[in-house]
């Protein structure tokens, strides 16, 4: 099995494993005692900690350890929100964030507080500016991922801590997908790590916060971990987390090359062997062992599970391949196409041979099952031509001098209603319009995916009613050749 879903868990390295077998051995008491065992234990807490800043360019006491990375940004987001309670309570973060900032965000709209998404552009990436624009005299917090879990994208973090300094704003960062790979960003207020997403144990993650930041715990004062997090520390997992992560900063420049050019690989290779597929992300800023893509035609879940029986594990940010059915946040902010979704991660010494394999079994699994279909798809010969927005103000009206072809696609999940579209987008003359009805929350984002890939020309939405449907959509395609 090739191994390709680091994003999500890094296998534990080597260096970690040895020094967890240590610290259970000999950090195994409880540290806030005066015994010799408590003591050893003590020490080697104090050790990992002063480790874990000197990485994150934090000092000692700045660093609490949680149990978690959804934890560290759940504590981080509610207890700068409640120190800073005095200048208000707005919120800003991006419309690309972890979900534990999505739901942490939602509980503070939820009791009363306000928040501001800030978007982002087709490759997931803020703009400063955009981001201060938002910024109020009431803003208590701001949170910027430093990046994207889904698409690799790296944020411009130092230009946004530098705006929110200006103001006296903090900054807090999810760095759980950069730790370990990059070095960390300058200007944060408040920092939030996972060690298993760097080759640590699961069951660790890290909350720093700036000495000066104000701060208030949400939850019951606890002695341990300055009072920031309740409970009792794992400290041979501790150990063990800032052990790998002092290796793999060691080993970050020469391996993040070598995983940069295999990414680059995909990146170029994937388009040219698979007809209607769209790579996503920024192809500049990004982290260097993520690549994402998006199939057209394709059921996000059975691609992964054809993938799963070749050999290859690998995610997905699909509305397809989740329990909700809806797109992922992540790319219905980027504006692109969600169906068929596959996120590739590599690990820490991947093979480029793997790679080579994985690059030569997908084009036969997509056409696989895409065969189904009965759809004639030919691989690029030409840029596609943008697709085109309309304008704003007014409702779509067909065009062409003929009547508009209203494809029924009420009731079908993703990628049923683009399906439907494809094949029957050539029953009008070029310059006549497809109406196509949808009540997939997808179509939204899909259809004019769709139209810029296939180089069509997408007119808008109008209501569903006008043509005799009593719930959905209608979205509009005029056939450009």
């Amino acid at each position: 099995m090739s191994y390709f879903d680091v994003a999500s868990t890094a296998p534990l390295h080597p260096v970690a494993r040895q020094a967890l077998n240590a610290a259970i051995d000999e950090g195994w008491a409880d540290p806030a005692r005066l015994y010799r065992s408590g003591r050893q234990a003590r020490m080697l807490l104090d050790a990992a900690r002063e480790g874990v800043a000197a990485e994150l360019g934090a000092r000692a006491d700045e660093i609490s350890f949680t149990a978690s990375g959804t934890q560290a940004v759940h504590l981080g987001i509610l207890g700068a929100l409640r120190g800073n309670r005095r200048r208000g309570a707005h919120l800003v973060h991006s419309a690309v964030e972890h979900s534990s900032v999505l739901h942490t965000a939602e509980l503070h709209e939820a009791q009363g507080g306000e928040v501001s998404v800030v978007p982002v552009d087709r490759h997931g990436r803020v703009k400063a500016t955009q981001f201060a624009a938002r910024f109020r005299e009431t803003t208590a917090l701001a949170v910027l991922q430093s990046a994207n879990h889904e698409v690799g994208t790296v944020q411009p973090v130092d230009e946004v801590a530098a705006l929110c300094g200006n103001v006296g704003i903090p900054l807090l960062v999810d760095a759980a997908q950069s730790a370990g790979r990059l070095p960390v960003p300058h200007g944060w207020s408040l920092l939030a790590a996972s060690a298993h997403k760097w080759g640590g144990p699961a069951g660790v993650g890290v909350l720093a916060v700036r000495k000066g930041v104000r701060y208030a715990s949400p939850l019951p004062t606890d002695e341990r971990e300055r009072g920031r997090v309740p409970g009792y520390v794992n400290v041979p997992a501790i150990v063990a987390a800032a052990a790998s992560l002092r290796a793999v900063r060691a080993e970050a420049e020469q391996e993040n090359a070598r995983l940069h050019a295999l990414v680059e690989r995909i990146r170029a290779r994937v388009p040219a062997l698979v007809p209607e597929v769209e790579v996503v992300g920024d192809p500049v800023r990004r982290l260097p062992h993520i690549v994402t893509f998006s199939c057209l035609y394709v059921d996000g879940e059975v691609l992964l599970g054809e993938l799963d029986k070749a050999g290859f594990a690998v995610s997905s940010g699909s509305s397809c391949t989740s329990s909700t059915l809806t797109p992922s946040h992540v790319l219905a902010a980027m504006g692109v196409l969600t169906e068929g979704n596959v996120r590739v991660s590599l690990p820490y010494g991947t093979a480029e041979e793997d790679v080579e394999r994985f690059l030569t079994a997908l084009p036969e699994l997509v056409a696989a099952v895409r065969a189904p279909l009965g759809l004639d798809l030919q691989l690029p010969t030409a840029e596609p031509e943008p697709v085109v927005e309309p304008a704003g103000g007014t409702e779509p009206e067909p065009a062409g001098g003929t009547e508009a072809l209203v494809v029924d696609a009420l009731g079908k999940r993703c990628p049923l209603p683009v399906i439907d579209l494809a094949r029957r987008i050539g029953e009008v003359p070029p310059g006549g319009t497809v109406v196509v009805l949808a009540d997939d929350e997808a179509a939204r984002l899909d259809i004019p995916a769709w139209c810029g890939m296939r180089a069509q020309e997408y007119l808008g939405e109008a209501p569903a009613a006008r043509y005799g449907a009593d719930r959905g959509t209608a979205y509009l395609v005029r056939r450009a050749d």
